[in-house]
């Protein structure tokens, strides 16, 4: 794989961080060790500036590019995720979490790890104009740690003008390269189903207002909106994830619990299920003599690339990978991400890299490959300098 030469050069070294990481996972926005693991890294690659706290444990490094240009013009942002799962590990590696009920299982350990290999070389060769904006965020497993990144203004406050980042993609070859043009992954909301029914004995359900009846009627009637409500060539999932009630098996228990998600992409979709959801709540509850409140809740919006933006890392990709490599209209998926923010905010893209055969994410024998750490770093290295070149500029590593 022709990675960067010099970046290359640390690979062993890229392993060890990546090891490190994987051994402190830490969740959402609380990531202490993390944090001060990769800013000292930084302090040792001679990062021209260091912005930290943002978004609690978030931070920015500025480095700046050689001649003339050196801290001005563009600035290209390149973000990678921070944070860890409530997963127990099961991956039987010596390097295991050391955090019991936490574990790296979808590779944010690999992602921070490939911009810091990024960050080193760019810090020691500088063979680009203007500056890059290093961002590593938490909690985008939890709460959209990017969506208060920008809203803490990190665009504006470090002029970034475009932004990228990577996922690394088991069962996509090793070193490959996936994306799309336009939308790539599905918004992402979660819906709650409060019941309150009156319960009793098991036999005399006539005495009773069955909260768990009435949860099933629901269940089966929220699968009607993707079935009879929409366009069917519109992209749509509802699903049903949790159902709680009851304790034993001669009393009717006075609630019921529905939890699930709904992944859209079109925002008329969504407000239609929002409004359907509602309708099919409130009427299910009449029909069982049950009270019920939904809770709808909002969550990241799709992830849309900018095409031309995604042109031209699938060009830088191809650089690194082969251009047979490299699949540039791979299309959409319903999973979600919370990078849309940042894409909301800038134009740019995101780009899956190929792990090769691995447990999928988020599960618990899942582990980050580190043979595509290099490429990840050497991605996101050229495309700073094929970004923002300096003139007569050798990009050979």
């Amino acid at each position: 794989m022709p990675v960067v030469n010099r970046i290359a050069d640390y690979a062993e070294e890229m392993k060890i961080w990546r090891r490190h990481l994987h051994q402190i996972p830490e969740l959402a926005l609380d990531l202490p060790k993390t944090a001060a693991f990769v800013a000292e890294r930084l302090r040792e690659f001679g990062v021209d500036e260091l912005h930290e706290g943002i978004a609690t444990s978030g931070m920015v490094a500025i480095i700046n590019g050689q001649g003339d240009q050196a801290g001005e013009g563009p600035t290209i942002g390149l973000r990678a995720d921070m944070d860890a799962l409530p997963i127990p590990e099961e991956t039987g590696v010596d390097y295991v979490s050391g955090h019991d009920g936490n574990m790296h299982a979808c590779g944010h350990d690999g992602h921070t790890t490939m911009l810091l290999g990024a960050a080193k070389y760019l810090a020691e060769t500088r063979n680009f104009k203007g500056r890059v904006a290093l961002i590593f965020q938490p909690a985008e497993e939890a709460i959209g740690g990017a969506r208060i990144m920008v809203e803490e203004g990190i665009m504006e406050r470090f002029n970034i003008g475009e932004v990228y980042a990577l996922h690394n993609a088991p069962g996509l070859p090793v070193g490959a390269f996936a994306t799309t043009p336009g939308p790539l992954m599905a918004a992402v909301d979660t819906f709650h189903i409060n019941i309150q029914g009156v319960g009793g004995h098991g036999a005399m359900p006539h005495e009773t207002r069955d909260p768990v009846m009435a949860a099933c009627g629901m269940a089966q009637a929220i699968q009607t909106i993707v079935s009879r409500n929409h366009y069917a060539l519109d992209d749509l999932v509802v699903s049903v994830t949790q159902i709680h009630t009851g304790t034993v098996d001669n009393v009717i228990p006075d609630t019921a619990y529905i939890n699930g998600t709904v992944r859209t992409f079109d925002p008329r979709v969504q407000e239609m299920v929002m409004r359907r959801m509602k309708e099919i709540v409130a009427g299910q509850a009449a029909s069982y003599g049950v009270e019920a409140e939904l809770d709808y809740e909002v969550g990241y919006p799709a992830t849309i690339n900018d095409a031309a933006k995604t042109g031209f890392a699938a060009t830088v990709a191809g650089e690194i990978a082969g251009r047979e490599n490299v699949e540039a209209e791979a299309g959409r998926e319903m999973g979600a991400e919370d990078f849309s923010y940042m894409l909301q905010a800038r134009p740019g893209a995101y780009l899956f890299l190929g792990q090769g055969d691995s447990a999928g994410l988020h599960h618990p024998k899942y582990d980050f490959n580190d043979e595509i750490a290099p490429i990840g770093a050497s991605f996101f290295a050229r495309l700073v300098e094929r970004a923002q070149p300096m003139v007569n500029a050798s990009n050979d590593g």
